[in-house]
């Protein structure tokens, strides 16, 4: 049976430099990167896309992303109709910092727990949406929505996944994250244009 769930990793097209303050909401997406489970595939969408992936989010059962809930949903929240803090989500992120008691970088929980990083920075990602080198951007997006993916199917089946402290030791962090049901939500229709 195929699953509903949902990854998801966002970039923008400008910094918290460039707008002068840290409030993610007043950033604007240049791309949104996602796996689906279902069809087992990476898509993207550029800001223009976004309405297409409004209704495939109210449809998954889970979406899961790395501080989806500081950064990514703040950002989508302004072009989004409906409330995201509605949809199912784990935010892989927030699950570490509640067993550690501090945040780590997704580099350091992807590059312990698989052995594989992230491809660049963030900033590198606005460098390329400037240069309107966007297949640089897709490959960049879709490589963190990967590793988030494969981080995350770490805790589904080994309960753990591991970072680098600042002494370079690889340490545990325990993540009794539950599979989800196997069936789609019913659609939320939390955006117009039903």
């Amino acid at each position: 049976m195929a699953r509903h769930e949902v990854v998801l990793d966002i970039e923008t097209q400008n910094s918290f430099q460039d707008i002068g303050t840290y409030n993610a909401a007043l950033l604007q997406i240049s791309l949104v990167g996602c796996y689906f489970y279902e069809t087992d595939t990476f898509e993207s969408f550029l800001e223009a896309d976004l309405p297409k992936l409004w209704p495939r989010l109210e449809r998954a059962s889970r979406v899961i992303g790395y501080n989806l809930f500081g950064f990514d949903y703040p950002c989508m929240q302004s072009y989004y109709t409906g409330d995201l803090m509605r949809i199912p989500t784990v935010d892989l992120l927030v699950e570490i910092e509640k067993r550690i008691g501090f945040r780590v970088k997704l580099d350091s929980v992807a590059t312990a727990t698989l052995g594989v990083g992230k491809s660049g920075s963030g900033l590198q990602a606005i460098e390329f949406w400037k240069k309107g080198e966007i297949d640089k951007l897709r490959d960049y997006c879709l490589q963190d929505v990967r590793v988030t993916r494969d981080v995350y199917e770490q805790a589904l089946t080994s309960q753990t996944v591991y970072y680098f402290d600042r002494l370079g030791q690889k340490q545990p962090v325990p993540m009794p994250i539950q599979p989800v049901s196997d069936q789609p939500s019913a659609p939320l229709n939390l955006s117009l244009g039903l």
